[in-house]
């Protein structure tokens, strides 16, 4: 279940299983949980906080099967809980024996250190709270765990009776805790106070300092570095910056920047390279869509749409980037868009495998082409599929043709009482044969994408593979009302790997219906299918 040792100079500590996981409309269930755990080892942190057992079923469930069938290669598993109850000893209280229990070689314990906290929230005194601390890291310590303290609110607790706050760190580190946290539990601290309250901790106590932040100022990452800087060698994050609120700090920013910008290695030799997998990985578990302008593993983190960025990419690529992007494993990417210049076009070419150095008049006329079609509503920069059909058409004079559409209709059927039904039929040529088919779905675009993959299956099987797995729909010239101009995005996968293509008509089936054809297209063309 655990890993080797982590660096002991240098501790990175992911709570996403814990504290990410209090983020509004994120479930995990255990199974989640033990994928996740997986992934994090394979970035190579230290230590992976997985829940609080005891506390509930899922988190108790959790580290009894980690025993079983969790096998880390660089992290250590870590169990999250709270100090004793006011006035019941540490060996006597169920939730300190939960973690005792646990089966995790460390443990991560929760103590107040702001006295407003202890007196409202705790409902006890400044002294029976020291007692509390340093009675369950000692019975912790002397039955063989390896124990952490984050100072919850302390910050805040700092600034309105900093002796008491200064003690609470002492009577821990004390009693045996290795790493006193300090924690930005309501996230309103700025760089330059946290740097001066982690000064004054590590000159005054001499405790092991970590830091644990919010991101309510948007400063969680600033607010760490900063800490840093000012001494603490043991960082706490959450992959994807999940969290309650606004969340917490993200740990990828995090170790990157301490990596690539201040040059302290704090992660396995190569491991960083492994972030924007990882990083899309977990998004794919937790089922919140990556963001794609998050820094340094984001989609949008490296790419690049004004054509005066592209003909300064074209000399050099770092001209415009901060950083080579295979560091954290992610992809500099041309965006083909009407602001786009040969430089843009050229570039994107070379990325999709086309040449087209040389090549003045094609480049111009493909750049004239995306500057008009965008002015009637597509986007190529969201669309490389479509994009990328319409590149083929201009260097091979013809546009990749799998199939003829004879003709197309769909009928959605709607009465009182009953979910309204969608029905569409097609006629086409694929294959040497007339094919018709009808589909039906939950709406007319439903139906249409089940029609055309039933009718073009039957020349080409392996469209079979094909889903449609994401559909935006929006109006482009609001002020038309009904009849405005609507421009869809279709993403489709084959299992593998996904392309988004795209369509723009006054009529929203009608663009559907480019989107779909164009997804279709493209996926038989990457299938390396030859075209009729």
């Amino acid at each position: 279940m655990t890993g080797p040792a982590s660096n002991t100079d240098f501790h990175v500590y992911d709570t996403t299983l814990r504290d990410g996981a209090q983020q509004e409309g994120l479930n995990l269930s255990v199974a989640d949980k033990l994928t996740i755990a997986r992934q994090l080892d394979g970035l190579g942190v230290g230590y992976i906080e997985g829940g609080w057992p005891g506390s509930n079923p899922k988190d108790t469930e959790f580290f009894r099967r980690a025993r079983e069938e969790l096998k880390l290669e660089n992290a250590r598993l870590a169990a999250f809980g709270a100090t004793r109850r006011a006035g019941v000893k540490a060996a006597d209280d169920p939730l300190v024996a939960a973690l005792r229990d646990s089966g995790a070689g460390v443990v991560t314990l929760v103590a107040k250190s702001h006295d407003r906290h202890v007196e409202l929230a705790l409902r006890t005194t400044l002294q029976e709270n020291l007692a509390m601390v340093r009675d369950t890291v000692s019975h912790l310590v002397a039955e063989g765990q390896q124990v952490f303290l984050d100072a919850e609110h302390f910050f805040d607790g700092y600034r309105d009776n900093r002796d008491y706050a200064l003690e609470v760190l002492r009577e821990a580190y004390d009693a045996g805790a290795e790493v006193i946290a300090l924690c930005d539990t309501n996230g309103g601290m700025l760089p330059p106070w946290v740097s001066d309250v982690v000064n004054d901790v590590i000159e005054t106590t001499g405790v092991r300092v970590g830091i644990h932040c919010h991101n309510d100022t948007g400063c969680a990452v600033a607010n760490t570095l900063a800490a840093v800087d000012a001494g603490a060698t043991h960082v706490q994050g959450t992959l994807n910056g999940y969290g309650e609120r606004t969340g917490n700090a993200d740990l990828v920013s995090v170790v990157a920047n301490l990596e690539l910008k201040l040059d302290r290695r704090v992660l396995p030799s190569g491991l960083l390279k492994e972030a924007t997998r990882i990083a899309h990985a977990v998004a794919d578990v937790t089922n919140f869509p990556p963001a794609s302008r998050q820094p340094y593993v984001g989609v949008s983190a490296f790419a690049h749409k004004a054509g005066l960025h592209a003909s300064a990419i074209k000399v050099d690529p770092n001209l415009y980037q901060h950083l080579d992007p295979v560091a954290v494993g992610n992809d500099m990417r041309l965006l083909v868009s009407d602001m786009a210049g040969r430089a843009s076009i050229e570039l994107k070419g070379r990325e999709l495998g086309f040449d087209l150095a040389g090549e003045k008049e094609l480049v111009t006329r493909v750049t004239e082409r995306v500057k008009d079609l965008e002015s009637r509503g597509y986007t190529f920069e969201a669309a490389d599929a479509s994009f990328e059909l319409l590149l083929v058409e201009e260097v091979e004079g013809a546009r990749p043709s799998y199939f003829t559409v004879e003709s197309w209709r769909v009928i959605t059927d709607s009465r009182p009482g009953e979910e309204a039904v969608s029905e569409a039929t097609i006629k086409l040529h694929a294959g040497g044969a007339r094919i018709l088919t009808t589909g039906e779905g939950n709406g007319p675009v439903n139906a249409l994408d089940h029609a055309l993959r039933e009718a073009i299956g039957q020349a080409y099987p392996e469209v079979a593979k094909f889903e449609l797995i994401d559909y935006k729909v929006r109006i482009l010239d609001q002020g038309h009302g009904t009849d405005a101009v609507t421009r869809v995005l279709i993403e489709t996968s084959d299992g593998e790997s996904s392309w988004v293509t795209v369509g723009v008509g006054h009529n929203v089936i009608e663009a559907s219906w480019g989107a779909l054809v164009d997804g279709v297209t493209f996926g038989l063309r990457r299938q390396g299918e030859q075209p009729q």
